[in-house]
């Protein structure tokens, strides 16, 4: 099975559309040829009582290459979706002189302008051994980049702040209301208590290294290139922290809150849903257990709610059907799109992890309102050209935080009997 690699770019196909149009109509043959390879091999499992050893390879190769073929789409769509940076807009002359002064740095290491800027905007912590915070369209890029490829971010609610930490209010017992009549008394009642969620920002770099031939050249576009090299380094740190971070120095993932049986369930943790089985779907109508974890989320989250697993996991539901013999798992309607299950968006993120003994690989839930990114405001980069001769290093840190921030709208599939 052959898979779809990026068509280079001409000056006739703007954003490389043909390319992406191509990637997806090759995705969606591959589909086709997926459930047809897959209704055999479940007819096999009917008729023989046990399938086909050439026919179960031949579904989990194309199921490898539907995951191969995604990824080149997202890749595509997400080249697509990114604007200039600065180059076709005008900048007020505040901007313009910072931006300029920002290079001059990147460029040659020349901070003196630099420098009376930021003493000037009374910037906190900024100079030589800080670091200085990059122009505003490079902060909104980088963070508009992140929001498209960090897979919990670009679902979760993102706040930015200008503190170290951000405390949330929650009322934990609201006050008491009841019925009365028109001309009845009205008695007292009991005040709200109120609690607060912390937030605390820890810091997240990146150092991408540059030659002095990329530095020397004009042509070269720096807001684009810092741009470019850190989002990756960003994302895949931040994927994993916004998964399973353990709070100390980083973010905390959803997966390190205490977990509780839905019937037990109590805030402060998430409840979830067992299989069952010890380390797997029940042998007999596996789907009844995801229809159990859309409905122990309660209906005013289910309307903006998705899944959340990784691609190994994705790859063994996407061969179950629900009872009409419909697949529950279907592609994503447009190039760019999210694959849906059960109705729902999927969202693939690798920290999740693996289908195994009481592991919880599935979450599902309205992450929008369940989890909270803070941002701390400004991106700053230092200039190291002694560490690593010849090479230039960009030391390139920002602040983040994250964590639960509604209890009620997360809840999770765990592969265990209890």
């Amino acid at each position: 099975m052959t898979t779809a690699t990026p068509a280079p770019e001409t000056k006739s196909d703007t954003g490389g559309y043909a390319a992406l149009s191509d990637a997806f109509d090759e995705f969606m043959s591959t589909f086709s040829q997926f459930r047809e390879d897959n209704d055999r091999r479940l007819a096999d499992i009917e008729t023989r009582k046990g399938a086909d050893v050439i026919t179960t390879e031949k579904v989990d190769r194309i199921s490898d290459a539907l995951d191969r073929q995604k990824r080149v789409i997202d890749d595509l769509a997400l080249r697509r979706a990114r604007p200039p940076l600065g180059r076709d807009r005008e900048l007020s002359a505040a901007a313009l002189e910072r931006k300029q002064a920002f290079e001059a740095y990147m460029r040659s290491g020349d901070e003196r302008v630099l420098r009376t800027l930021e003493a000037k905007d009374m910037s906190y912590g900024s100079g030589p051994d800080g670091g200085y915070l990059v122009p505003e369209e490079i902060e909104a890029e980088i963070g508009r980049r992140l929001a498209a490829i960090s897979p919990i971010r670009s679902i979760a609610t993102v706040r930015q702040v200008s503190t170290a930490t951000l405390k949330k209010p929650f009322m934990t017992d609201g006050p008491v209301v009841g019925w009365v009549g028109e001309t009845a008394a009205r008695i007292k009642t009991a005040s709200p208590t109120i609690d607060a969620l912390q937030f605390p920002t820890a810091e997240l770099y990146a150092m991408p290294a540059a030659t002095a031939a990329l530095l020397e050249d004009s042509v070269v576009d720096l807001d684009q290139w810092i741009a470019s090299e850190v989002e990756a380094a960003f994302a895949e740190q931040e994927g994993t922290a916004f998964v399973v971070g353990d709070g100390s120095d980083k973010p905390r993932g959803f997966l390190d809150y205490d977990i509780e049986p839905e019937a037990d369930w109590e805030w402060g943790t998430l409840g979830y849903v067992a299989t069952g089985e010890d380390g797997a779907f029940p042998a007999s109508h596996p789907s009844d257990t995801l229809i159990d974890t859309v409905y122990a989320l309660k209906a005013g989250y289910r309307q903006n709610a998705n899944w959340v697993m990784n691609r190994k996991t994705q790859a063994s539901i996407r061969k179950m059907k629900d009872a009409d013999g419909n697949y529950l798992w279907q592609p994503p309607a447009t190039p760019g799109a999210r694959a849906t299950l059960m109705g729902f968006p999927l969202v693939e993120a690798e920290d999740m992890p693996d289908v195994g003994t009481d592991a919880t690989a599935i979450a599902f839930g309205d992450f929008r309102r369940g989890y909270l990114v803070v941002d701390r405001a400004g991106v700053r980069v230092l200039r190291d050209p002694y560490s690593a001769k010849p090479y230039v290093l960009f030391y390139t840190t920002k602040r983040v935080g994250g964590g639960v921030q509604d209890f009620n709208a997360i809840k999770l599939l765990k592969f265990g009997t209890a």
